[in-house]
């Protein structure tokens, strides 16, 4: 491949290179802590707002844990009556992470009957290097304010010898300052605007207004317009809810099941004379449907979710007519009926329940879902996993009561069924008062200063220009979008970046490149991240990054993965084959997808059109279970995708330095339209090494628009003597 002169998307180095740092323990990094030199603080500047407290809520960490009853968080809750406790051994500690730089004057310990006789409190900028604000070794227990001056962003307690024989134990952990130059904070919470529409079941006009924005987002693909109808929990009588572009709809139960619509939630296709392959860009959550006739028509193709639903009956996935179709992804939902496939040329279902499946067409794949059927291919060509093996739900907006809360589901391993058939869900309740509500007009700064704020962000119907890069700095912070929320780079810049920590979850939003060329548009950890995040990683759920189509768009690498064990769970990036700002060099996008991280996995990734490599992976352990993507249409001739000696770049390329992979049901077709006589030579490369493994593949040329020689690397028939049948090659496993 030809060197890409981007030192923010360059290979990574190698595992040996990097040496031991990313799986260090918590005694590790105790000792380092300890050992660490102690830098001396400025001196604080006097604040010009009041003191607040700033611990309570934050994210927090321990060196160790008494028993289950006694975690690190119930310490900054701000109940006296919950309590962090400690092994009874020495040196302990308890950290809070403030979310931002903070000037600090006053810390609160209330301490249990177990207190520290000697102890620090130290700060630190980085979570690293730690300087000490105070210290005593005559603890006298109960509760004690101290005074501390220093500007930070970390705060810790750090124990070293206890006044009794059990371990450390506080009841609250409470730190006071200002942050950044004392200027207003940032509000959380408040109304979600005007493209938000909440009913109830007594709201009258609902289905009058279903229908106005239908008319409005039927055929507006490349529109502005964006949607979310939200339904409080109830039930609600003979509705359809056609969904339109940029539309989505959802439940605000904890369950699917505490919102019921005795109706349908529709898509179909007749504004495309029949044609769903152009059904992108909509969603459907949390919901229970009984649909009219017995069956919902769901007729989509990429980006379009299907999360969290219960169709109490069949669920089609053909459009009326049972034209072409090209989804889609169903996740963590249960359909009693039997769903219809029919035209469907691929699909992937996750962590589901269905009561049947029908007919294959090209590619249709399952993990952890009961009921799929047996694995069967080449014929009838479904790819079937027993389990996921690592799943966590999309985060979610649900009312507890009157008050609007984010539902953060848990990490499940070996996940089979959907998350809430035993009832209430495993998970993390955030109030929305913790999160900033992003509105039209914006801006990238305030975005920045809210995250650094400590609050999460929760994106409204809109479009959002950045001039310069949303950073995701602290751990387990969740960017949540609503109806299809974009945003759009402006001066070539990076949309987002995530810092290298745990538990980030981006999720429902979608990154539009920007006329000037952006060197990337979403960076998952900076390059050489090497943090271990297996207890909590980082999770990129319907996210979706296109280039053109809507105008002029340019990137030369969408989406990097450098952060380890990172999920991606349902994407669709893609350069566009239509619509404005679109041919060979208007849209330019040399690459879809770089993954520089170990122990990624991918459960449906659609990456398409993209000049040179769609999907290239560089990480160790890495995991692909559904590929979907079709090769740049435009092409204008053989030596236009001409790569050294090889015909063509493959969709999916594994780099040679990788020794262990692993990946399920891939399809790759080409629709050289330009040049018909274009010759690919693989839709897929990939060293021949034991650890290396591709099982299902498939290639197909659309009506003989160009052609693959072989399936992966030199292995699997042409599809030249399928001639313009749609026929696919297809190779069971590799190697």
């Amino acid at each position: 491949m030809p060197a890409v002169d981007l030192p923010s998307v360059a290979p990574p180095p190698t595992r040996r290179q990097r040496g031991t740092v990313r799986r260090r323990g918590v005694v590790g990094i105790l000792v380092t802590a300890l050992a660490a030199t102690l830098v001396a603080l400025s001196p604080a500047q006097p604040a010009e707002a009041a003191p607040v407290l700033l611990s309570q809520g934050k994210p927090v960490t321990a060196s160790s844990q008494e028993h289950a009853g006694t975690p690190a968080a119930a310490a900054v809750d701000g109940d006296n009556g919950t309590r962090w406790s400690s092994a009874a051994s020495d040196p302990q500690w308890i950290r809070v992470d403030l979310g931002a730089t903070a000037t600090l004057s006053q810390v609160e310990l209330r301490w249990e009957t177990a207190y520290a006789r000697s102890y620090r409190i130290e700060t630190s900028q980085n979570g690293t290097d730690w300087s000490t604000a105070y210290a005593t070794t005559t603890g006298a227990g109960g509760t004690e304010t101290l005074g501390v001056s220093a500007t930070a962003r970390y705060v810790r307690v750090l124990g070293t010898a206890r006044a009794t024989g059990w371990g450390y134990s506080l009841w609250e952990f409470k730190v006071y300052g200002t942050t950044g130059d004392g200027g207003p904070t940032l509000p959380g919470g408040g109304d979600l605007g005007p493209n938000v529409h909440v009913f109830d079941p007594s709201t009258p006009g609902i289905q009058a207004k279903l229908d106005e924005v239908f008319r409005q987002q039927e055929s507006a693909q490349f529109g502005s317009g964006r949607h979310a109808f939200l339904f409080k929990p109830g039930t609600y009588h003979g509705l359809n809810a056609q969904i339109g572009f940029y539309t989505q709809i959802a439940g605000l139960g904890l369950r699917p099941g505490d919102t019921t619509i005795n109706g349908d939630v529709t898509v179909d296709a007749g504004w495309f004379n029949g044609n769903a392959t152009q059904n992108f860009w909509r969603a459907a959550e949390n919901l229970a449907l009984n649909p009219v006739n017995g069956t919902n028509r769901w007729a989509v193709s990429q980006a379009a979710s299907f999360r969290r639903m219960h169709v109490k009956g069949g669920l089609n996935l053909a459009p009326n007519g049972y034209g072409w179709a090209s989804g889609g992804y169903i996740a963590d939902s249960k359909v009693d009926g039997q769903v219809g496939n029919y035209s469907q040329q691929q699909w992937y279902t996750r962590d589901s329940a269905i009561g049947g499946w029908s007919n294959s067409v090209w590619n249709q794949v399952f993990s952890g879902v009961e009921g799929a059927p047996a694995q069967s291919f080449p014929e009838p060509r479904y790819t079937t996993l027993a389990t996921t093996p690592i799943s966590r739900e999309k985060p979610f907006l649900y009312l507890d009561g009157t008050e609007y809360k984010v539902f953060a589901p848990a990490k499940r391993t070996n996940a089979r069924g959907t998350s809430w058939a035993s009832g209430t869900p495993q998970g993390e309740s955030i109030p929305l008062s913790r999160f900033y509500v992003v509105k039209p007009g914006t801006t990238a700064a305030t975005m920045n200063a809210a995250l650094e704020q400590g609050l999460h962000l929760l994106f409204t119907p809109g479009v959002y220009h950045v001039d310069r890069t949303v950073n995701v700095n602290r751990a387990n912070t969740i960017v949540l979008g609503l109806g299809l929320a974009t945003i759009i780079p402006d001066n070539g810049v990076t949309a987002m970046r995530v810092a290298d920590v745990d538990g980030v979850r981006l999720a429902g939003f979608l990154i539009d490149a920007g006329p000037v060329n952006s060197p990337t548009l979403l960076e998952v950890g900076p390059q050489g991240a090497a943090a271990d995040h297996a207890a909590n990683p980082t999770t990129v759920q319907d996210v979706y990054i296109r280039i053109g189509g809507a105008g002029p768009g340019k990137a030369t690498t969408s989406m990097v993965v450098n952060s380890d064990d990172t999920i991606i769970d349902h994407t669709w990036v893609w350069r566009a084959d239509h619509g404005d700002g679109v041919g060979w060099e208007t849209n330019r996008a040399d690459y879809g997808v770089r993954v520089n991280g170990d122990d990624v996995l991918a459960t449906g990734l659609f990456v398409e059109h993209f000049n040179k490599y769609d999907v290239e992976w560089y990480g160790e352990r890495g995991r692909t279970i559904f590929y979907q993507n079709e090769k740049a249409y435009d092409a204008p001739n053989q030596a236009a995708i001409q790569n050294g000696a090889t015909k063509g770049y493959a969709a999916y390329r594994v780099d040679d330095a990788v020794n262990t992979h692993e990946a399920w049901g891939l399809g790759s077709y080409c629709n050289y339209n330009v040049d018909p006589g274009i010759r690919q030579d693989h839709g897929f490369k990939t060293p021949v090494k034991p650890g290396v493994r591709f099982h299902s593949l498939l290639v197909v040329s659309l009506g003989g628009m160009g052609h693959y020689n072989h399936v992966i690397n030199d292995t699997g028939a042409s599809t030249v003597p399928a001639g313009t049948s749609t026929v696919p090659s297809t190779v069971v496993s590799y190697p």
